[in-house]
């Protein structure tokens, strides 16, 4: 069985169009960056603590755990959580270009061996409005989301162009890497089941 550690509706979602039957648990970690960690490193190593906790639980499946980290330039982006900071993150991203680092990673916990990667994206925002900016966040009220938009909703009408190998990264569960780790430990969406082992 599959188990989803993370209290994210898009993701789940998105693992959703697999058609494979999970549950979800709610990984419980401190996110906080560790000092010098690259942004990719955090993504990764959130992703991979994120399945390692929820594994507690769910000591013969295999455990998805996913993150998700922006930067503007130097600079880390989190979830807003109030409408004043996403206002604020907008007004920055107008015009510029933001890179997100979106990790997943899968443990079979039965055999404690866990493998992850990292897909980014590099997201161009149009120059945008005061006032297209208040509509859009008055509309949709992203402020559980990294960088203040919904990409699978009208947040995709903020951006000038997108570019990423994984498309449903930005959404943050990238979906051909997680099939490609979960081919490796033996599970195959298509089949809808384990395949034998070698």
């Amino acid at each position: 069985m599959i188990v989803l550690g993370s209290s994210s509706p898009y993701r789940r979602q998105l693992l959703n169009r697999l058609g494979v039957p999970f549950c979800h648990r709610s990984p419980a970690i401190d996110e906080t960056p560790a000092p010098g960690e690259s942004p990719e490193a955090t993504a990764q190593r959130l992703a991979e603590e994120k399945a390692r906790v929820v594994a507690e639980e769910f000591p013969a499946h295999l455990i998805i755990g996913a993150d998700q980290v922006a930067c503007l330039r130097t600079s880390l982006i989190g979830k807003p959580l109030t409408h004043d900071r996403a206002t604020a993150q907008l007004h920055a991203f107008s015009g510029q270009e933001v890179l997100f680092h979106t990790a997943v990673a899968v443990l079979d916990s039965a055999r404690s061996e866990i493998r992850s990667t990292v897909i980014d994206t590099y997201i161009r925002f149009r120059q945008l409005t005061a006032a297209e900016i208040d509509s859009y966040l008055s509309l949709e009220k992203p402020y559980d989301c990294a960088g203040s938009f919904k990409a699978e909703g009208l947040g995709i009408a903020l951006f000038e162009r997108l570019a990423s190998e994984d498309p449903t990264a930005i959404i943050g569960l990238p979906m051909i890497a997680l099939n490609h780790l979960l081919l490796h430990f033996g599970y195959n969406a298509m089949l809808k089941d384990r395949l034998p082992a070698d």
